[in-house]
């Protein structure tokens, strides 16, 4: 058995790969954590694939460079879309976890079997999602309400979900949801559990929202259990950002203090 904490280097286009680090700090024991939200480049799910991997590589090499991680989390679903496949190619040694709408979960959730899906615009359209979707779909019979939610993010990190705006943007993407007797919703974005109550208040109805965080953590428990790391003690966590960052809504999930990094 390995002695020294795992390390994990865990990023994201900004607040949203916090939610992730909630659920890894609940699940790993021991380990520490180093999250960079990379707000200079956000919302990643409105850049080009070829821009969201050289921010991936270069977050990468980063976290080898400066903190010798042990694992990678991608807390993004529209960069695991993108850059996962050369990263483990790039990097062998490392355990790299990406992130997935939480499809799978919802399907077995759903006793309607009317699924709704909130994501980034470059998340649906990868092949990554299509894949998922095209593979899971055969296993039971569901309709998928899928929705494209830009601007979503840019609310979140500025905290402006209950402005008219976004309130209004929620009532668009939504009403045909709940028209549709919707029961489950994935949030196909790891910034959007930030916004489930907004959600809730917008479906006026009982829904239930999946996201994946905990798949995540124990995605990675599993992982470096086999890698011979111990999950005991408590974790650590550093929070970095290369850019910008609301501090109320970092204190709010992770209450540590917050450090800027050029990259």
């Amino acid at each position: 058995m390995k002695s020294e904490a795992l390390k994990i280097g865990i990023f994201d286009s900004g607040l949203g790969g916090l939610t992730v680090v909630q659920s890894m700090m609940q699940h790993i024991k021991g380990a520490k954590l180093f999250y960079v939200a990379d707000t200079k480049h956000a919302p990643y799910g409105e850049k080009t694939p070829e821009q969201i991997l050289q921010f991936s590589l270069a977050l990468t090499h980063y976290f080898i460079e400066n903190h010798q991680i042990d694992a990678l989390v991608i807390a993004c679903n529209t960069a695991t879309s993108a850059a996962i496949a050369t990263l483990r190619e790039k990097f062998p040694k490392l355990i790299i976890v990406g992130t997935e709408p939480a499809i799978k979960p919802a399907i077995k959730q759903s006793t309607t079997g009317h699924i709704g899906v909130l994501a980034t615009p470059a998340t649906l359209k990868g092949d990554k999602y299509q894949n998922l979707v095209d593979r899971l779909s055969t296993q039971k019979e569901v309709r998928l309400y899928e929705q494209a939610c830009p601007g979503l993010v840019e609310h979140i990190e500025n905290n402006t979900l209950q402005s008219p705006e976004s309130l209004t943007l929620l009532e668009r993407w939504l009403a045909p949801m709940r028209e549709a007797n919707v029961d489950t919703i994935v949030l196909g974005c790891t910034h959007y559990p930030l916004a489930k109550e907004v959600i809730k208040e917008v479906m006026q109805r009982e829904v239930v929202l999946i996201d994946s965080g905990d798949a995540i953590a124990k995605r990675v428990l599993d992982l470096s259990r086999k890698e011979g790391f111990q999950n005991q003690g408590s974790a650590s966590v550093k929070l970095l950002t290369t850019g910008p960052i609301d501090k109320q809504i970092v204190n709010y999930l992770v209450n540590e203090p917050i450090e800027t990094i050029v990259l």
